[in-house]
């Protein structure tokens, strides 16, 4: 594996500094946070590929800081805690865990779960970037599409000459067709609303 950006945030001195060391010997490069704000201002800061969350830690739990980057970042994270029991696995689960370590840990054993951890928080922000652009497409697509009902309704024409009168006239005035169209469909709406 590569080497990447790690964030781990532990309460336990000892815990923090022995995992960081481990993982700094094999190649990765690893910030530290001893409580969850500061885990949430070093990952703001910073943008690590994975953070690695202790469940229980004083100010803010890692559960916490899990919700906070799910809603705001796209970074991916994993859990390590003293606690193996189900309800704590769970919840680890559904705020979006990539892993879940128990203590304690020997960073040997757990290079190949951090590796593929980070493997896939790859493959989930490449997904969430596609879909971001995908919604964009379909919104200029459905914009498009109602820009082309528009002008079939106001002139009378086919689905296909009125697409090629939209086409014609962002040519003519050297634009992109979803920005004719955005103004078009803006135009009806503001018509509409200025009848109404």
């Amino acid at each position: 594996m590569c080497s990447a950006t790690l964030l781990i945030a532990d309460d336990d001195r000892l815990v923090l500094a022995t995992l960081a060391e481990g993982l700094r010997r094999a190649g990765h490069r690893v910030l530290e946070a001893s409580d969850g704000e500061e885990a949430i201002r070093i990952a703001c800061e910073q943008k690590p590929d994975l953070v690695i969350l202790d469940m229980r830690m004083p100010t803010k739990s890692g559960l916490d800081v899990a919700l906070w980057l799910r809603s705001h970042t796209d970074t991916p994270f994993m859990f390590l805690s003293a606690y193996g029991d189900a309800s704590m696995v769970t919840e680890a689960v559904q705020a979006g865990a990539l892993g879940y370590l128990v203590k304690p840990l020997d960073v040997q054993q757990i290079l190949p779960t951090v590796d593929a951890a980070l493997l896939r928080g790859k493959e989930l922000c490449a997904l969430l970037r596609e879909e971001a652009q995908l919604s964009a497409a379909l919104r200029l697509g459905r914009q498009t599409s109602t820009a082309v009902g528009i002008l079939m309704a106001r002139h009378h024409l086919s689905e296909q000459a009125a697409f090629e009168r939209l086409r014609a006239e962002a040519r003519s005035q050297r634009r992109k067709l979803s920005e004719v169209a955005a103004e078009l469909v803006n135009s009806a709406e503001s018509s509409i609303s200025g009848a109404g």
